[in-house]
């Protein structure tokens, strides 16, 4: 019989297939420690893979380890092995243990592993008899307190993991949320008075009092910005790198950025699970956003909000900030170096045992403890530690700053955000007045039209990604080069790219052409032969009769045929999605975030926020997606209706795609004139904006799905319907092969629209490209008649239509991104939370207590 294996391979595996499986462990440990993290900065596919293959071969490469051990437990030792080598495999059973606690950086790539907290648990207790089991088979066994130390701490950081599952588990995480059983005012005493008191004919009657009204209710914090007036002296507060202090008192420091951050977090972790705020929730949050000096201190407090919520849902750190997780953590980690003195002094143990298994064990320690020592550190200095060794005064005037303060102070202001001005591409040249040739980096004497802060976080000092992927649909239907707006990127991150992307590049265009020369030499033939085909069966009868249909019907229909079922297999294994996908990845771009974008955002929420003092306001302005902006800045002689009419008689998605392409359109109009008497930055700032958040909303619609699923209808197909009608248009006027966007851009806005598409086509086709030509003339019109910057009026109605978005998609999809780099509709969610802009605040009823009162 013919052995399928070598023996020599046999024997290699059987040496070593142990020693194989417990290094995989432990490099699978390595790698999850060590990258996890960085996924909350990056949506880089090629991390997530990575963090995803080794989440899920952690944990099976331990048990299959286990499992090994425990069957070579039971086998016959060989001549040649030392007699105590399997004693020495007793101890690594344990170490899998502890491997399977998994590190502190990661417990759940996705939301639904937290439900799987009781599977860990049955895990736990099967692996710790395993675990016994192994260690009862080597008995006698001199390591067996070493054994017992390892198995106590990885027993304590499976239990860590369990408990970090159970916490973050949705049904767990709201019920620690919801507080106890409010039976109300005692309604059976209160009746029985009343009744006792009109029996006695006393006259009694109940009133309500109610809560006070929010103008007078008490405010439990002082605002930062009396907190930190001038009245404060420098040298009760850490400076920011100076022995002098801060001049500019106004600002939150970087201590109270986490501060507050840690308590909205608190407040507003309930989002996740759609619970309802009080008005008391919503006012302390709204006083303070509301009365920020600076914008970029609301986005620093949101960043390390969806920080502390990525940490409490996907990582052990909120279990390891307990009083028994702290000790849990101390118990373990002291338990692992004490096993490793006591091996490490243990005598004759390279006489007793293997070489390479000594050594495979000291890997295991010394790995873990480096491990666990990475942890440690990481564990101190997160924002976790900051927040909960420190505490938010009421009277911050009280509080004197000591060298903790001004410590955490300095190692949080090393995370903070960090800009670079930067001027803006217009038509791929600086947007320069004639005066300043700048370059990219511009200096602050810069004297740019359109200059702006970009966002240049260092890599591993961010909390967030810090972009916006983008999607332009009028360069994607021309396969044009797409030019970025800002590019934040290193000279030596920008050639690399290009050196990696240039083959790929390369090979495809090669591909490309192939197929089109041989589709064309192809056609040559077919219609050649056809000719010939049709010359001969016009003269003879048994050409007619025989050649002509097994060519024509036959052999011509073969080429028809075959790219018919090689399109039926891609639907079938869902191939062709995924080829789309890929295709369309090719058009995204990064837009870094620019702090002016953030503040007119900001500026924006907050105005609309002074008009939600009600519920049904707030539902109104979350549920506004353009028509609130367009009644509000539009005069009356301006035919506001018909503008609205794009926004409230269509569907949102079919709204955001027409929009879309009217936003480029105008963009790529070069005949636009700026009104009169009109700040020229401002003009080309709300341009950039509007051009910026309608290609994110596009890459929102097309390429996430899962963000915009509540209002994405039927997206996709209207999607396909206008890039078809587009290809359609372009090769009649043969400029499909041109590139441009702008030419492009000129010949749709060439063609009459006087008519309205639909009264034209029907309804069958879901095409919207035509009527977002339309929209377009209509907004030129209104800026050529009445002097309103259409970008102003664009630039807004793209930030309701994406508030629109941020506040309908569903809670838990935000937190999904959150393990991808995060996006900016998950900001826009949480500052709209912020400003009460939600339909999960009941602010008009406070709670009306009765008294008993009795007249004389």
């Amino acid at each position: 019989m013919v052995d399928v294996i070598p023996k020599h391979i046999k024997d290699v595996w059987d040496r070593w297939n142990i020693r194989g499986a417990i290094i995989l462990s432990l490099t699978l440990q390595a790698i999850l420690i060590c990258f996890s993290p960085l996924r909350k900065r990056t949506p880089r596919s090629l991390l997530i893979i990575l963090v995803w293959t080794s989440y899920l071969l952690a944990d099976w490469s331990a048990n299959f380890a286990v499992g090994l051990i425990s069957k070579n437990q039971g086998k016959e030792s060989k001549p040649d092995d030392p007699p105590q080598d399997k004693k020495l495999m007793a101890l690594w059973a344990p170490f899998l243990l502890l491997h399977l606690g998994g590190p502190d950086t990661i417990t759940a790539f996705a939301l639904e592993d937290n439900a799987l907290w009781l599977r860990h648990v049955f895990g736990l207790v099967f692996q710790a008899i395993a675990g016994v089991y192994v260690v009862l088979q080597s008995l006698p066994n001199s390591l067996l307190v070493i054994i017992a130390l390892v198995f106590a701490s990885g027993a304590i950081k499976y239990i860590e993991r369990t408990t970090a599952l159970y916490s973050a588990s949705l049904d767990k995480f709201r019920d620690s949320m919801i507080q106890a059983p409010d039976p109300g005012p005692n309604y059976a005493k209160l009746m029985e008075e009343y009744k006792a008191k009109n029996e006695a004919r006393l006259p009694t009657k109940i009133i309500l009092i109610d809560e006070p009204d929010k103008e007078h209710r008490p405010k439990k914090l002082v605002h930062p910005s009396k907190a930190l007036s001038g009245e404060r002296k420098d040298s009760q507060h850490p400076s920011n790198g100076s022995s002098r202090g801060r001049k500019d008192t106004t600002k939150l420091y970087h201590l109270e950025i986490v501060q507050y951050a840690y308590r909205f977090f608190n407040t507003f972790k309930g989002l996740v699970v759609n619970l309802i705020f009080s008005f008391r929730e919503r006012d302390e949050s709204l006083e303070i956003f509301e009365n920020l000096k600076d914008a970029e201190e609301a986005l620093r407090i949101i960043e390390v909000e969806l920080g502390f919520l990525y940490d409490a849902l996907f990582t052990k750190i909120a279990v390891l900030h307990t009083f028994i997780g702290s000790l849990s953590r101390v118990v373990a980690s002291g338990t692992l170096v004490a096993a490793f003195i006591l091996f490490h002094k243990k005598p004759n143990k390279w006489k007793d045992f293997h070489d390479a298994d000594v050594v495979v064990t000291y890997t295991l320690f010394g790995v873990g403890l480096a491990l666990d020592f990475i942890s440690i550190l990481l564990f101190m200095f997160s924002d976790w530690t900051f927040a909960a060794l420190t505490s938010l005064k009421d009277d911050p005037e009280e509080a004197l700053w000591s060298p903790f303060h001004k410590a955490f102070n300095w190692l949080l202001g090393q995370r903070k955000l960090s800009w670079m001005k930067q001027a803006c591409y217009e038509n791929g040249e600086h947007n320069c007045t004639q005066e300043c040739k700048c370059e990219q980096k511009c200096t602050q004497e810069c004297k740019c039209v359109n200059v702006h802060d970009v966002l240049t976080t260092q890599f591993f000092l961010r909390r967030w990604c810090g972009s916006m992927n983008v999607f332009n649909f009028l360069a994607y239907a021309t396969n044009a080069k797409v030019e970025r707006i800002h590019d934040a990127r290193s000279g030596f991150r920008i050639y690399s790219w290009i050196i990696i992307a240039y083959p790929f590049g390369l090979v495809n265009f090669v591909i490309q052409k192939l197929g089109e020369w041989m589709m064309k030499g192809i056609s040559v033939v077919h219609r050649a032969i056809t000719r010939k085909v049709n010359e001969t069966s016009r003269k003879k009868l048994w050409a007619r009769r025989c050649l002509f249909p097994f060519y024509i019907g036959f052999v011509s229909n073969i080429p028809h045929a075959t790219k018919s079922f090689c399109n039926g297999i891609l639907d079938f294994f869902d191939i062709s999605d995924v080829l789309d996908k890929i295709h369309k990845n090719l058009f995204v771009h990064g837009e870094p975030m620019t702090k002016q974008l953030w503040e007119f955002m900001f500026e924006e929420l907050k105005t609309k926020s002074k008009f939600g003092d009600s519920p049904e306001n707030a539902k109104r302005i979350s549920l506004a997606r353009g028509e609130w902006t367009l009644r509000a800045n539009l005069p009356e002689g301006a035919d506001r209706e018909k503008l609205v009419r794009y926004v409230t008689n269509v569907d949102y998605d079919q709204s955001l795609l027409m929009w879309h392409i009217a936003t480029e359109l105008c963009y790529q109009n070069k005949k636009e004139t700026i009104p009169k008497d009109y700040d020229k930055s401002k003009h080309y700032s709300y341009r950039e904006f509007s051009k910026i958040i309608s290609d994110y909303m596009m890459y929102l619609l097309i390429l996430q799905p899962g963000l915009m699923s509540e209002v994405a209808g039927i997206g996709k197909i209207r999607f396909r319907d206008t890039l078809a009608e587009a290809d359609k248009f372009f090769q009649r006027r043969h400029i499909e092969n041109y590139r441009d966007v702008e030419l492009a851009s000129e010949t749709i806005l060439d063609i009459s629209s006087d008519v309205d598409p639909m009264g034209v086509k029907g309804d069958r086709s879901k095409s919207v490209l035509f009527d977002a030509s339309r929209l377009a003339k209509d907004l030129m019109k209104l800026e050529e008649h009445f002097e309103i910057d259409k970008w102003e009026i664009l630039s807004k109605v793209w930030v309701e239509l994406l508030c629109h978005a941020a506040c309908h998609c569903d809670a838990t999809a935000h937190v999904e991104q959150l393990t991808r780099g995060a996006e900016l509709i998950n900001f826009v969610w949480l500052l709209m939370a912020h400003f009460g802009l939600t339909d999960q605040f009941q602010i008009n009823k406070g709670d009306a207590r009765a008294k008993l009162i009795i007249g004389k």
